[in-house]
């Protein structure tokens, strides 16, 4: 048994995942849009360049999204992509990436449980947590 997280998006899953790619040390491992599918008769043409299915890899986790059809899509609520990060410098360099743009649920900042934390959405509506964890005893 494998659990994986599915994102869906609003028509720009593609740059939120190139995105990743790109400031984040994540890697591609697929990507498809409607109009590439064996059969793309039935897509509305303007669905042809929505993603159909995607894969990224991020930390050694594996994420797979689509683009939602626009009559069923929902910005996500209460599920956070969490982050864990070696340093405070790499939580703060992140969450300033990540933030850009978005929207700020708690600013970065030293907790009784983390060097840093912070919460978010991004520009590309994804939420996530980002911490530099403090050891437990």
């Amino acid at each position: 048994m494998t659990l994986h997280t599915y994102l869906n998006y609003g028509g720009n899953c593609e740059q939120a995942f190139r995105f990743y790619e790109q400031h984040l040390g994540g890697k591609i491992t697929a990507m498809m849009t409607h109009g590439q599918q064996p059969d793309p008769s039935a897509v509305p043409p303007d669905q042809k360049n929505a993603i159909l299915h995607a894969r990224i890899t991020i930390g050694g986790a594996e994420i797979m999204a689509s683009d939602a059809p626009p009559e069923r899509f929902q910005p996500m609520r209460s599920v956070y992509l969490s982050l864990a990060v070696g340093s405070t410098e790499e939580a703060e360099r992140i969450y300033s990436l990540l933030s850009d743009g978005g929207e700020i649920f708690m600013p970065m900042q030293e907790t009784f449980f983390a060097f840093r934390f912070g919460m978010l959405r991004d520009k590309f509506g994804t939420s996530w947590m980002i911490i530099h964890e403090r050891p437990m005893p």
